[in-house]
């Protein structure tokens, strides 16, 4: 029998880290000592106080059933607690906070919701992978953001035809932002909810590395700013600020009608976030600041040792202000993959090409600080012998 892929499938290209996980694992089997500093699944442990709250809600019976679609009130509760203790945002629990199974699974889900075939979605590029794929997976057509050095990675929202404005129904934007680290403040945002509001395009912000910023900084909610809740959503992730990647909790945040168009399409396609994990997400929203200092001092530091390595290599870089990653020009001469091949040939550090984020990501590779700091250590030391 001839097995034939969907199209939707057969057309995508491999997914990003997949293929860096068999690059890495093909060296790896050679007996090679390779260094990954690819994907960003963070190394540090999930905190003890999460994990006790998980085992004593798993011990319940209660939580062995079928949760709730939307996610459980309690953790709708705390998530609404949590916005307006951060960042000043009132939410209504019932109506303007959704459960999901991590943020990714959002992403996923949300064009299925308000994008018809043929209309645009305004994706952001460099960015995460699943933005266009989601698109296209929903029948829409991703249009590209180019995210420039010169314009502060910002996408010029002045620079998009009117043909696209009137076609377009859904932007995606990720501040403080993968790949490139770049932050921004509530002036833009000012310029994004009246961009939004006046070509009727619902936002959608990817927040997930809010809470991992350095030197003081604190970014800020799209929805702090005026005009914001009648235009968009905001997605929270408890992966990154929390270590809890393969927990798979998140919530989205926002508009009542974009959250309970979400909430349909989930209602259709998953059966809800297991309930002790999200009874061990309300100890995490709850007690937010308890060894968050520490984590992101420790990001800090490894932002520091391997900076300074890349100074001393005479290596150039956006200065990472937010988020656990490192964007890096490629050499003079050099696309994205040459750049990343060089270092794994040489050095066996496995690093990600910026193409894999778009096209507007070549010339760059992204690096992430996710690994023990001695190991990174031993990184930055093998980077500064690489010939270039």
């Amino acid at each position: 029998m001839d097995i034939r892929w969907a199209r939707r499938i057969d057309e995508l290209p491999p997914y990003l880290f997949a293929e860096i996980d068999a690059k890495k694992e093909e060296l790896i089997k050679k007996g090679v000592d390779v260094i990954d500093l690819g994907v960003g699944d963070p190394d540090l442990p999930t905190p003890e106080h999460i994990i006790n709250a998980l085992e004593r809600a798993a011990n319940d019976p209660a939580n062995h059933r079928y949760p709730s679609y939307v996610g459980m009130l309690s953790f709708r509760e705390a998530a609404a607690r949590w916005m307006r203790r951060r960042f000043g945002v009132d939410l209504d629990p019932g109506s303007e906070v959704l459960a999901l199974i991590g943020s990714k699974e959002g992403v996923a889900h949300i064009p299925l919701a308000f994008i018809d075939p043929g209309d645009v979605v305004l994706v952001p590029d460099p960015g995460y992978p699943v933005y266009p794929v989601s698109t296209t997976f929903a029948g829409g057509v991703p249009w590209l953001m180019p995210l420039y050095k010169e314009n502060g990675f910002l996408p010029d929202l002045s620079a998009i035809p009117a043909d696209i404005r009137k076609k377009a129904k859904l932007m995606f934007l990720n501040y403080p932002n993968n790949p490139t680290t770049a932050v921004t403040g509530n002036d833009f945002f000012d310029d994004v909810v009246e961009f939004a509001a006046a070509n009727d395009i619902i936002v959608c912000h990817d927040a997930a590395y809010t809470e991992i910023a350095y030197d003081g900084l604190r970014p800020p909610s799209f929805l702090e700013v005026d005009g914001a809740m009648e235009v968009g959503m905001e997605l929270h992730s408890h992966s990154k600020t929390y270590n809890m990647t393969g927990w798979r909790i998140a919530f989205a945040v926002g508009n009542k009608r974009a959250i309970g168009g979400l909430g349909k399409v989930k209602t259709n396609i998953d059966s809800g976030a297991f309930q002790a994990v999200q009874a061990a997400a309300i100890e995490a929203l709850d007690n937010y600041t308890l060894g968050l200092a520490e984590r992101v001092g420790i990001y800090q530091e490894r932002r520091d040792i391997f900076c300074r390595g890349l100074d001393e290599a005479g290596i150039k870089y956006h200065h990472t202000e937010a988020t656990f990653y490192v964007w890096i020009e490629a050499p003079s001469g050099y696309s994205s993959q040459q750049f990343a091949n060089t270092l794994l040939t040489q050095s066996a550090i496995v690093v990600t090409p910026g193409e894999g984020f778009g096209k507007y990501g070549e010339g760059y590779v992204r690096v992430t600080l996710t690994i023990a700091t001695d190991r990174l250590t031993e990184a930055v030391e093998r980077i500064k012998d690489v010939t270039l």
